[in-house]
C-alpha cells in the first residue's frame, strides 16, 4: 500500500536556505515558479518521522544559493505512516481515472510513495530563503557559474545553434536558464515527481494548483516520455534540466531529437534546452532584443512604470554607460532593484519573457546578466548599497577557507555565501565579541586574517 516507504538518512546534517547558498536551500529563486493558489486551512498531517529526523532524510541543497537539490545519501532505513495521506491517495485515484489515467499507470507511479514532511517543510520556509538583489547575483552571475556557462555552451555549441535558428532564442539565454535551473544539468533533483506532488496537493495550501500538476505528471508517466524511476526532480515537482512544472512539460515541451520521447531528464540536454526555447519563444520572445542594458539616472529623477522609447528616456537624461542614448530596441521602463543608489536598468520586452519562466525581477535580471556574462559582455558596473565594504570572489573563498581551518563547518569552499557559511560568520563574530550580522565584508576578512 502506501502507507510505508523505506527513507534514508543522510551522512551529514544539512542547514536550511535559500537556493536559492549552501545545504539545504531551499532556492536561489526569489520564489518558486508556481503561482500561489489561495491558501486553504487544513489539518497538519500526522506523521512518524520526526522533525529534527526529517531535516536529516532529504537532500542536500546546493552551495551556490540557487535550486535546492536532493542527493541520495548512503544509509539507514526507517519506516514512515500516514494514514490521512493513504486515504487521500485512494481518493484521488477516482479523479485521475476520470482524467483518463490508467489504473496501471496509477499502481506503478504510487507504488511506494508516501507522504514527504521534508516537502512541506520546504514550502512552508520559502519567505525566510528571501535574499538581497546583490547577494543573488553573486550566486546567480558568479564567475565560477559564468566559467560553467562558456564551457556548456561550447561543449553543446552544435546542438544550441540548431535550437536557436530554429526557435529564435540565442543561445546565451537559453544557456543561462539552464544554469540557473539545475547547474547546468548537475544538481536536476532526486525526489520522486509523483510523491513531491500528491504531498503538496494532499497539504491542501495550494492544493488545487498541485494536484492539476499531479495529473499533468501521471499523463507524462502514461505517455512514456520517462519512467517512474527516473521520474524525479525538485520538492515543488520541477522537472529536468531546465526545471519544467508538469503543465509546462505539457504545453511546450518538445522532441528535438527526434527519438519519438520529449526527454529533458537525459544525459542529451537536447530536448530540455528546445524546450526552454520554445517556452520563451511562445511567450513573445524577440530575437537581437536585450532583456535589458545598465543605464545612468539623473538624481531625483521620476520614473514610475512608465515605458518610453530609449530615445525618448535619453531626452530625459536617462543614458547608457557610455553616456549616449541606449540603440531604440523597443518600448523599455526603468527598474532600479536596490532603489536609486544601486544599479538601474532598461528593461525591454524580452526582460517580461523570462518573468513568464519564473515571475520575479531577480530571476529575470540573474538570466539576462548571466547570459551576458556567457557571451562576455562586462559585469554590472554599479555598486550596491550592501551597508559594507564587500570583497571579491576569490576573497569570499579566503574567508570560507580561513573560516574552516578555525573549525567552523563549512563543506565548501566556493566563494558563494549560503547559509552555513553565514552561520559561520555569525558565530565567529560572535566569539570575538563584533557586530554579528553575517556579512562576507573586508572587515571581516581583515579580522579573520589578524586574529
Amino acid at each position: 500500500m502506501y502507507t510505508k516507504r523505506l527513507v534514508t538518512t543522510a551522512l551529514a546534517a544539512s542547514l536550511a536556505n535559500i537556493a536559492p547558498a549552501t545545504p539545504v536551500e531551499s532556492s536561489l529563486r526569489p520564489q518558486v515558479r508556481p503561482v500561489a493558489e489561495p491558501a486553504v486551512a487544513t489539518a497538519e498531517p500526522e506523521t512518524v518521522i520526526k522533525a529534527s529526523l526529517a531535516r536529516s532524510l532529504r537532500p542536500k541543497a546546493r552551495p551556490d544559493g540557487l535550486e535546492a537539490v536532493a542527493q541520495t545519501p548512503e544509509a539507514l532505513t526507517v519506516v514512515a505512516s500516514n494514514p490521512a495521506f493513504d486515504q487521500w491517495v485512494r481518493g484521488f485515484r477516482s479523479r485521475a481515472r476520470s482524467a483518463g489515467i490508467s489504473n496501471a499507470v496509477l499502481d506503478r507511479a504510487f507504488r511506494g510513495v508516501t507522504y514527504n514532511a521534508d516537502v512541506i517543510s520546504k514550502d512552508r520556509n520559502q519567505a525566510e530563503f528571501k535574499r538581497q538583489i546583490w547577494d543573488y547575483l553573486d550566486s546567480a552571475a558568479s564567475p565560477e557559474r559564468v566559467d560553467l556557462g562558456r564551457k556548456a555552451l561550447r561543449r553543446h555549441n552544435r546542438a544550441l545553434k540548431r535550437i536557436e535558428q530554429a526557435y529564435g532564442v540565442e543561445k546565451e539565454v537559453i544557456t543561462a536558464v539552464w544554469g540557473l535551473e539545475s547547474r547546468y544539468g548537475s544538481r536536476t533533483g532526486d525526489i520522486p515527481v509523483i510523491e513531491a506532488l500528491s504531498t503538496l496537493a494532499f497539504d491542501g495550501r495550494r492544493g488545487a494548483f498541485f494536484e492539476k500538476q499531479l495529473i499533468a505528471a501521471l499523463k507524462i508517466l502514461q505517455s512514456g516520455d520517462v519512467t517512474p524511476q527516473n521520474f524525479k526532480g525538485s520538492w515543488a515537482g520541477a522537472m529536468g534540466h531546465t526545471q519544467f512544472i508538469p503543465t509546462s512539460y505539457e504545453a511546450y515541451a518538445v522532441d528535438f531529437t527526434g527519438d519519438g520521447k520529449r526527454d529533458i531528464w537525459s544525459k542529451d540536454p537536447s530536448d530540455a534546452l528546445a524546450s526552454t526555447a520554445a517556452y520563451l519563444k511562445r511567450f513573445g520572445w524577440r530575437k537581437g532584443m536585450p532583456w535589458g542594458v545598465e543605464v545612468r539616472v539623473p538624481n531625483g529623477a521620476r520614473l514610475g512604470k512608465t515605458k518610453r522609447m530609449p530615445s525618448d528616456w535619453a531626452s530625459r537624461g536617462v543614458v547608457g554607460l557610455d553616456g549616449r542614448a541606449v540603440r531604440d530596441y523597443g518600448a523599455a521602463r526603468i527598474l532600479q532593484p536596490a532603489g536609486p543608489q544601486g544599479a538601474s536598468f532598461m528593461v525591454f520586452a524580452n526582460f517580461d519573457v523570462i518573468k513568464r519562466y519564473n515571475n520575479a525581477d531577480a530571476y529575470a535580471i540573474g538570466v539576462g546578466h548571466l547570459a551576458d556574462r556567457i557571451a562576455g559582455r562586462p559585469e554590472i558596473q554599479a555598486s550596491w548599497p550592501r551597508g559594507y565594504e564587500p570583497v571579491s570572489f576569490e576573497e569570499r573563498k579566503e574567508i570560507q577557507r580561513i573560516l574552516k581551518r578555525k573549525g567552523y563547518p563549512l563543506e565548501k569552499i566556493d566563494g558563494l555565501i549560503g547559509p552555513n557559511t553565514r552561520k559561520s560568520i555569525i558565530a565567529y563574530q560572535q566569539s570575538i565579541g563584533t557586530k554579528a550580522d553575517g556579512h562576507p565584508s573586508r572587515t571581516l576578512l581583515n579580522q579573520l586574517r589578524t586574529r
